[in-house]
Order: structure tokens, then C-alpha cells, then sequence
């Protein structure tokens, strides 16, 4: 047989209403609690918040600073490259005016040698011609 039960309807539903009661009470406490600490928690969002936006800014900054570092690195390197381009076009230039007046040089001095050798002829044929003409006197 079933185990009587004294609890009748209206004492369910009353002991249900006083749950109810009970933990509305309880949620209306925290409710207030947390309206006390309310502000308190607004403020420590808005600092989270202020923080987090330092952080990103500050990171931010980080990148700008890199990305002028690396262009500044950039514009060196293509400043050195650009120094080094025009020393070589300047060598260049120089050897090849060296090489042209070396040029110069050799070919006047072959001038002159061959003007020295003909003047030498010259005058070896002269002498010649003299001579001969010395013996037929």
C-alpha cells in the first residue's frame, strides 16, 4: 500500500508560492548588491577598457616606429647603393680617360720614334750622299 501523504494541494502550491517568495528575496538581495558595486565595476571596465586601448595604441606605436626604422634602413641602403654606383661609373670614367691618354701617349711616342728613326735615315743617306760626293771631287 501507498504511504499516506497528509500534504494536500493548497499545501503544495503554498509551499510552492513560499519557494518562489523565498528566492525572489534572494535575487532582489543580489540585485541590490550589485547595485551598490555597481559604479565600482563600471569603473574597473572603463580602466580595463582605458588600458586596453593604451596597450594598442602602445603596439601601434611599436609598429610606426618599426616601419620607419625599416624604411629609414631602406632609404640608407639605396642611398649606399646609389654612393657605390656612382664611385664605380667614376672609376670607370677615370680608367678608361687613363687608357685613352695612355693611348695618346703611345701613339705619340711611336711618333716620334718613327720621326727619329726617319730623321736618322735622313741623315745616314745624307752622310752617304756626301760622302760619295766628297770622293768624287
Amino acid at each position: 500500500m501507498p504511504a499516506f501523504n497528509a500534504n494536500s494541494f493548497h499545501d503544495r502550491m503554498d509551499a510552492g508560492a513560499k519557494a518562489r517568495a523565498l528566492e525572489l528575496g534572494r535575487a532582489k538581495k543580489r540585485a541590490e548588491a550589485l547595485k551598490e558595486t555597481a559604479a565600482e565595476r563600471m569603473a574597473e571596465r572603463i580602466q580595463i577598457a582605458a588600458d586596453r586601448e593604451a596597450r594598442r595604441a602602445a603596439r601601434e606605436a611599436i609598429k610606426a616606429a618599426e616601419a620607419e626604422r625599416l624604411a629609414a634602413e631602406a632609404r640608407a641602403e639605396t642611398e649606399r647603393l646609389e654612393a657605390e654606383r656612382l664611385a664605380a661609373e667614376e672609376a670607370k670614367r677615370r680608367e678608361e680617360e687613363e687608357y685613352e691618354a695612355a693611348k695618346k701617349w703611345l701613339a705619340e711616342e711611336e711618333t716620334r720614334k718613327i720621326t727619329k728613326l726617319l730623321a736618322d735615315q735622313k741623315a745616314l743617306r745624307d752622310a752617304k750622299y756626301a760622302a760619295r760626293k766628297q770622293r768624287r771631287r
